[in-house]
């Protein structure tokens, strides 16, 4: 129950990831806004919070739009009179040959993964500041090395690495924390519904695999939520990962 009283707003709540941590706060008392364009999967994921300790309400929102991220951060202050934590899930994964990135898939990734984590974290920060909150970031493994095929994902997601560390100098006088979690492969939609080229190498693909397992949504929910709790209170501008060993080596 470590964050009872609290009031959570994540991103891409309607599935994957973004559900597990949602349910996980609501498990453990927080009051959380989760945001995401499909409307049918946050109603889902509001069900199956029923009976939970805290509580968990929706909004539809393109966090890639600047007025909408905005908009979306305001109304939940408005709704519950704080934020104490902001986690950043929502993702786009598109994969292929880096000489075929289309400007339509361009613009999808980087305004969501990169564009929609500035765009909250710019609207939340006076909020947080205010609360002595904090801001996880979803980075990636792939933000930390290369990979075949995933030049588009990979820029973005180092783009976010490289967000979360200027953001925490820029406010390190501040009470805010701004931290990010790499994870390595989880067994999500997204990750199952991967668009590898006909032709890809699997041999460039290896290193990208690792030995171990897909980790499940829930394992990685548990390391956000521990980043975002009072017990990760000497972390700011960590990066944190959680890929089963894809980049200790």
């Amino acid at each position: 129950m470590r964050f009872t009283d609290k009031v959570v707003l994540i991103t891409g709540a309607a599935s994957g990831l973004g559900r597990a941590t949602a349910l996980r706060f609501a498990a453990e008392g927080a009051a959380v806004v989760g945001l995401d364009l499909n409307e049918d999967g946050l109603a889902e994921t509001v069900s199956l919070a029923a009976g939970a300790a805290g509580s968990i309400s929706t909004r539809r929102c393109d966090i890639s739009n600047r007025g909408e991220a905005h908009a979306a951060v305001a109304e939940c202050v408005e709704a519950h009179g704080r934020l104490d934590v902001l986690v950043n899930v929502a993702g786009v994964l598109r994969q292929g040959h880096a000489v075929d990135v289309t400007q339509a898939n361009w613009d999808l990734v980087i305004g969501v993964n990169l564009g929609g984590t500035f765009w909250m974290c710019q609207a939340a920060i006076p909020h947080l500041i205010e609360s002595k909150g904090n801001i996880v970031n979803i980075a990636s493994n792939t933000g930390l090395m290369g990979g075949a095929y995933t030049a588009l994902y990979s820029a973005s997601k180092s783009a976010v690495v490289g967000l979360t560390r200027s953001l925490a100098m820029e406010f390190i006088k501040t009470p805010v924390r701004i931290n990010a979690v790499a994870p390595g492969g989880i067994s999500t939609p997204m990750a199952h519904g991967t668009d590898l080229p006909a032709d890809a190498d699997w041999k460039l693909i290896a290193p990208l695999m690792g030995f171990r397992a897909m980790s499940e949504p829930e394992d990685i929910a548990a390391v956000i939520l521990f980043v975002a709790s009072p017990d990760a209170a000497a972390m700011h501008g960590s990066i944190v990962s959680a890929d089963s060993g894809l980049t200790a080596g």
